[in-house]
C-alpha cells in the first residue's frame, strides 16, 4: 500500500510523517518551487517528494488531497485524471460539498472515495484526536481497507455515512463556533482594549475560555476559517440565526424588557439543557484562571455571546450534544461554558441582571452586536476575500499575544482532555 499526499502543507506533512512512522511507503508533492526544500526536510522520514500530483496519482494506492477547500476543484482537475486504477481517494478539507463535487467531476469512475476530516490542527499529533471518516463510493471490502489505513493515525474514528450530514454538523461545531469567537475578537479590537486588561473579562472561568480560544483562532490562517464559513452550504443559515438571536436579545436588553428577555432565555435553557440530557459539566480545574496580565477587580458580564448561542440552537432546533460526534476543542469548550452558565442559577441570574441593567458594560455589548453584524454580512454575501481581510485586521490587533494565547489555550485543551 503506497500512500500519496497531494499538498504538503502543515497538515499534509503531519499525515505524511505519521503514515511513514506506521510503516507505509509515503509519497507527496506540493508547488514546484518547494520541491528541493521539502525533499531535504522529509527525506529523514523516508518520504519521497515527487514532481507533481500526476506522479503521486499514478504511483499511489491511497491518495489524500490536503489542500484548501476553495482550491480543491482546480487541483483535482489537474491531477485526478491520472489516478491509479482502483485507488482510494480522500480529501482533508473541512467542507465536503466542494470536495465531493470535485471528486465526482474529475476522478475516473473506477476510483473509490472514502474521505476524511481530522478535527484538530497541525499543532497536535493525530494520536488520540478525533477523525471523521465518510464512505462515499466504495465496496465493503475497499471500505474496510480504507479504515485500516486510517487506523494507523491512532485517531478516534467516527464514521459518518453521508457528506451532507458532515457539513451540517460542521456548520455548528466549526463555522458558527469560530464566527462567535471571531466576533468577540473584532469587538475588542473595535473597542480598542485587550480583554485581559478589562475588569469585565479578566475574571477566570468562562471569560478565560473566551479569551484563550479567541486568541487561538486568530493565531491560525484565515483561509481555513473562510473556507469553513463561506463554502459550507449549511453555515449561512446558522450564522443568520445567530445574528438574529443576538440582535433580538440585544434589543430587549437596551429596552429593559425583563419579562420577555427572561422568558426567551429560559425557553432556550430548557430546550438545550433539559434534565434528561447527559451534560459535559466542566469543572473548576478546566476553567481555572491563568491570566494574561495582573488580576483586576471582577465585574459582572452579560455573556451576550453565550446567551445568543443557546438561543440560536433553540430556534434552529439543534441539539449541540448530538454534534459532539464532530467536536473540536473550541466547540466543546463553547458548549461547556454555555452549559456552565445556564446550569448555574446564580451565575445566570447575574448575567441576566448585567445584560438588562448594567450600563457600564452596554458599550461592550454594542461593540459585540456590531461585530456579529459585520461577520454575518460577510458570510451571507459569500465574500471569501472580505472574510480573510476582516480576519487579518483583527489578527494584527492581537499579534503580540497570539503565541502566548496559543500556548495557554493548548494547556486549557489539555485540561479538557
Amino acid at each position: 500500500m503506497k500512500i500519496g499526499i497531494i499538498g504538503l502543507g502543515d497538515m499534509g506533512k503531519l499525515y505524511a510523517k505519521t503514515f511513514a512512522r506506521a510503516g507505509y511507503q509515503v509519497y507527496g508533492c506540493d508547488l514546484p518551487e518547494k520541491l528541493d526544500l521539502l525533499t531535504k526536510e522529509l527525506q529523514q522520514f523516508d518520504i519521497k517528494v515527487l514532481q507533481s500530483g500526476v506522479d503521486v496519482s499514478r504511483t499511489c494506492d491511497f491518495i489524500i488531497y490536503s489542500t484548501e477547500a476553495e482550491k480543491i476543484d482546480a487541483i483535482v482537475s489537474a491531477y485526478g485524471h491520472a489516478t491509479k486504477y482502483g485507488a482510494i481517494v480522500a480529501g482533508q478539507t473541512s467542507v465536503k460539498h466542494p470536495e465531493i463535487a470535485a471528486f465526482e467531476k474529475h476522478l475516473p469512475a473506477d476510483v473509490n472515495i472514502v474521505t476524511c476530516h481530522s478535527l484538530h490542527g497541525p499543532g497536535f499529533q493525530t494520536e488520540g484526536q478525533s477523525l471523521i471518516v465518510i464512505r462515499h463510493r466504495a465496496s465493503d471490502e475497499v471500505y474496510q481497507t480504507a479504515l485500516k489505513v486510517y487506523e494507523a493515525l491512532g485517531s478516534i474514528i467516527s464514521e459518518i455515512p453521508d457528506f451532507h450530514k458532515h457539513d451540517q454538523i460542521m456548520a455548528d461545531t466549526q463555522a458558527l463556533t469560530h464566527m462567535g469567537f471571531e466576533s468577540m475578537g473584532t469587538a475588542w479590537k473595535n473597542a480598542g482594549f485587550f480583554p485581559w486588561e478589562n475588569a469585565s473579562y479578566n475574571t477566570g472561568g468562562i471569560d478565560n475560555v473566551k479569551i484563550l480560544i479567541t486568541l487561538r483562532i486568530f493565531a491560525y490562517k484565515s483561509h481555513v476559517y473562510a473556507g469553513l464559513a463561506i463554502l459550507n452550504p449549511y453555515a449561512r443559515n446558522q450564522v443568520k440565526q445567530y445574528a438574529l438571536s443576538e440582535s433580538e436579545l440585544f434589543k430587549m436588553m437596551i429596552q429593559e424588557k425583563e419579562a420577555e428577555f427572561r422568558e426567551r432565555i429560559y425557553k432556550a435553557r430548557d430546550f438545550v439543557f433539559h434534565e434528561s440530557r447527559e451534560l459535559l459539566m466542566l469543572d473548576e480545574d478546566v476553567l481555572k484562571p491563568k491570566g494574561l496580565s495582573a488580576e483586576v477587580k471582577r465585574k459582572p458580564n452579560s455573556h451576550l455571546s453565550i446567551l445568543a448561542m443557546v438561543d440560536a440552537w433553540y430556534h434552529l432546533g439543534v441539539n449541540p450534544y448530538e454534534n459532539l460526534i464532530g467536536q473540536t476543542p473550541p466547540f466543546r469548550l463553547r458548549l461547556g461554558i454555555a452549559e456552565y452558565l445556564f446550569k448555574n442559577d446564580e451565575l445566570l441570574e447575574e448575567s441576566i441582571q448585567a445584560a438588562l441593567y448594567d450600563k457600564t458594560i452596554r458599550g461592550d455589548d454594542l461593540e459585540f452586536h456590531s461585530a456579529v453584524r459585520e461577520w454575518a454580512s460577510i458570510i451571507g454575501y459569500g465574500d471569501l476575500q472580505g472574510y480573510k481581510a476582516h480576519f487579518e485586521e483583527t489578527k494584527a490587533f492581537f499579534s503580540d499575544r497570539l503565541e502566548d494565547g496559543l500556548k495557554q489555550s493548548a494547556e486549557l485543551i489539555g485540561r479538557l482532555s
